[in-house]
């Protein structure tokens, strides 16, 4: 299967998904707390990146493509230097609603010694404002008609709710576009519509209740998923051993992948 790679400049995307900040701070461990049996670390170095719907948008920006969002962040520091990255990558950010009351999600990965030590997420999942909702369905109708595809990354962070998704299948619809959708939870249901999902193996596994271990397993897998989903095509991804496509009437159809050493996997399905 060969891609072209250099025709991503063509391609324009709406990404609608849970955006973050991914804070990493790098530090040195040489003594225990006095306070508690804990390590103390010594900070040395603290970096900001786009996180969540944030790195996917970032991914596809380095392959060349032209990207507009569809996100919520809070009102504070976090949600403006979010706000800020994404202006940073040259996307179109009109669709970036500030709810007030509502955090800016943010995971912060303590780093000693090469070693991630602790992590800590500051968020909520409870669901987007009904206001919010209908603004970011009202910017979705004026995008949509100038975008190529919609890209639906979901992290279970309130936004993407079975309401909203329906929205944008309607209005991609209406449209004649296509929409894609990397899933959170076992019930897929909820993407009831899009045009491909995107699931790993394990959560099409826990999706499909059957267990993955075998070519055939798979195939069974998604067989009851695109009968009981209300989905149009599947794409099941499979880390290393590549991933597997399917669609109604038809064989099952493998994609090989070459294996590497990858440093962080983070985003790798919503960019698939």
């Amino acid at each position: 299967m060969q891609i072209d790679i250099s025709r991503f400049d063509h391609c324009r995307l709406l990404v609608v998904g849970d955006l973050m900040i991914d804070e990493y701070v790098w530090g040195e461990v040489d003594r225990i707390s006095p306070e508690a049996p804990v390590q103390v670390v010594s900070v040395k170095n603290e970096e900001y990146t786009l996180g969540g719907a944030g790195n996917v948008v970032n991914n596809l920006v380095a392959l060349g493509a032209k990207v507009s969002v569809l996100g919520v962040t809070g009102t504070g520091r976090d949600g403006k230097l979010l706000r800020n990255r994404l202006k940073d990558l040259g996307v179109d950010t009109r669709g970036v609603i500030q709810e007030r009351s509502r955090p800016t999600t943010k995971k912060t990965r303590i780093i000693a010694d090469h070693q991630q030590v602790l992590r800590i997420d500051r968020e909520t999942k409870k669901e987007v404002a009904f206001s919010t909702f209908k603004s970011l369905t009202t910017l979705a109708e004026k995008i949509i008609p100038g975008v190529d595809l919609i890209l639906i990354s979901d992290y279970g962070k309130g936004l993407i709710t079975r309401n909203l998704i329906a929205d944008l299948v309607k209005i991609a619809k209406n449209n004649t576009k296509i929409t894609i959708a990397d899933p959170k939870g076992r019930d897929f249901t909820k993407y009831s519509g899009v045009s491909l999902l995107t699931p790993n193996s394990r959560e099409a596994s826990l999706a499909s209740g059957v267990e993955i271990s075998d070519p055939k397993n798979i195939s069974t897998a998604g067989k009851i998923l695109i009968k009981k989903s209300g989905i149009e095509k599947l794409l099941i991804t499979c880390g290393k051993d590549g991933m597997v496509l399917f669609e109604p009437g038809r064989k099952p159809f493998k994609i090989s992948t070459k294996a590497r050493e990858v440093y962080d996997v983070s985003g790798a399905g919503d960019t698939v």
